[in-house]
């Protein structure tokens, strides 16, 4: 079909080609990607291969200097006069050596019991005549401690090695540059730190802060949630276990009890609220936002500074003073709105605004939606003035309407130039705790009837998202659920992976980044 016979169907003909033709193309785009497969497997393969044959290869052609790197690191570069690379190399060797004897390995080594004992009373004599003795606990094993300690432990021995065969590779690569008469010294390598590779030195510091800031608690978090870690297993009293995929059982119900059921349903709930709440938080934000910076940007509007600097004055005000004031003004009993209401209709009005379900998620919607819009106003009002006014011009001339300029200019610009911006903004929605935890608390609270309330659902409520569930799971839940909460962690983190790779490659400023001008 030619794109002239496309454009002669009419409008709902096109959309329902294009629904057809989404599911018609899926068993053709499955083919193409698992055609990849033998090559991503070969690629994969050389990947891990590689390193193999490159150390075969230094230690067979290699000489004295590039083997004795084997045992020594750092050797090579000393001895071809990269003496500050060399050194460097050697002090991460005997530092990392001397932990891991001292400390890492002890921790590896109670990794796969999280220790052995908990806590054992001890009697100590009196050391004056005549006083009898006291019974002393004496601590052991930390069960959390070793956890983390040993996955540190992991870090810094994947560094090692890789550190270990980088320099071994250096090394034979200086020796054959040797050969033909290229010496290497710390000044080329200074030279190369500050200009050739200057972009990885200036990384360096953030990328390990990521490392151990965020990505090692993430990986923390999720081993926690294989553990029986609660306020009954609290360190120093109590080790500790392994418990497998226990906890994703209790969360998504691998069960028929009927508390296995309230579970199911509860989470199903919970999780549907907060994407039906990202959504909505994000778009009505983002649009509502857009309308008024271009009804400020608009032609027939006066004072334009005015209007953007009273937006602007309320970004200044913290936004956690906002909602809190917003919550009193709603307060049901006490608010000033009820008390309005109230004045007007000559009797009193009691509107649930926050313990009725409907109402008070409509609520908060509205209420991060006031809080909300001077943020995206400001962003757009940006962006708006740098559209070219030619393509208006272009559109009135030809005879478009006020719409079909919005749709067919405007909106297309600006999600090309704030698409990653939209992106982020959903994820954060999805773990937007202020809004939620400083207007509701979450409330009302789930209701079971006469069925028994597992531990899990002690504190749930009905406008809680996932992310202050699990802040109720480790703080105001009794017992303290910390693996439960990991899991309900880790479903977070997997939404929002899913979410941020998928719409984030396929969006126009990824994919047609060099179209932008």
């Amino acid at each position: 079909m030619t794109k002239i016979e496309y454009l002669s169907y009419s409008k709902p003909k096109r959309i329902a080609l294009k629904f057809v033709n989404f599911f018609a193309s899926i068993p053709a785009k499955l083919g193409k990607k698992f055609r990849k497969v033998p090559s991503f497997v070969r690629k994969v393969g050389k990947f891990f291969v590689s390193p193999f044959i490159t150390l075969k290869d230094a230690l067979v052609h290699g000489d004295w200097k590039t083997r004795l790197s084997f045992l020594v690191m750092g050797f090579g570069h000393v001895t071809r006069h990269q003496i500050i690379r060399g050194i460097l190399y050697f002090i991460y060797e005997v530092v990392f050596i001397s932990f891991f004897i001292m400390f890492g390995l002890n921790q590896l080594i109670n990794l796969p019991t999280l220790g052995q004992l908990t806590i054992v009373t001890h009697y100590k004599p009196s050391t004056i005549p005549g006083l009898p003795g006291v019974y002393a606990p004496v601590y052991y094993d930390y069960s959390i401690n070793i956890l983390i300690y040993a996955i540190f432990t992991i870090l810094l021995t994947i560094i090692f090695v890789v550190l270990w065969y980088s320099q071994i590779k250096d090394s034979l690569k200086m020796q054959r540059e040797g050969y033909i008469g290229f010496i290497h010294s710390d000044k080329v390598t200074l030279k190369n730190v500050l200009d050739k590779s200057y972009h990885k030195t200036l990384l360096t510091i953030p990328m390990a802060g990521l490392v151990l800031l965020t990505n090692l608690p993430i990986v923390i978090t999720i081993i926690i949630g294989f553990t029986s870690y609660d306020s009954y297993h609290e360190q120093p009293t109590a080790l500790v276990d392994w418990v497998g995929f226990q906890n994703f059982g209790t969360v998504l119900s691998m069960g028929s009890s009927a508390n296995n059921t309230l579970v199911i349903q509860t989470f199903g709930q919970v999780v549907l609220w907060t994407l039906v709440w990202a959504i909505f938080a994000t778009f009505s934000n983002y649009f509502l936002g857009m309308a008024v910076a271009i009804l400020i940007n608009s032609k027939i509007v006066k004072l334009k500074k005015l209007w953007r600097t009273i937006l602007i004055t309320t970004i200044a005000v913290p936004q956690f003073v906002s909602l809190m004031l917003i919550n009193r003004m709603f307060n049901e009993d006490l608010g000033i709105v009820n008390s309005i209401l109230s004045v007007m209709a000559k009797h009193v009005v009691h509107v649930r605004w926050l313990s009725d379900p409907i109402i008070t998620k409509i609520f908060i919607i509205v209420a991060n939606t006031w809080v909300g819009i001077p943020y995206t106003m400001l962003i757009s009002s940006g962006i708006l003035m740098n559209i070219p006014e030619d393509l208006y011009e272009s559109a009135r001339i030809d005879g478009a309407s006020p719409f079909k300029t919005f749709a067919k200019i405007t909106l297309p610009y600006m999600l090309f130039v704030t698409g990653p911006y939209l992106i982020s903004q959903f994820v954060g929605n999805i773990n937007n705790f202020n809004v939620i935890y400083l207007l509701s608390g979450g409330n009302p609270l789930f209701t079971f009837g006469t069925k028994l309330k597992p531990n899990i659902l002690q504190d749930v409520g009905q406008t809680d998202l996932l992310i202050t569930w699990i802040y109720k799971l480790t703080f105001t839940n009794t017992p303290a659920l910390y693996s439960t909460a990991s899991v309900l962690g880790i479903f977070i983190f997997a939404i929002v992976a899913v979410i941020s790779l998928i719409f984030y490659g396929n969006s126009n400023a990824v994919k047609n980044e060099e179209d932008f001008q």
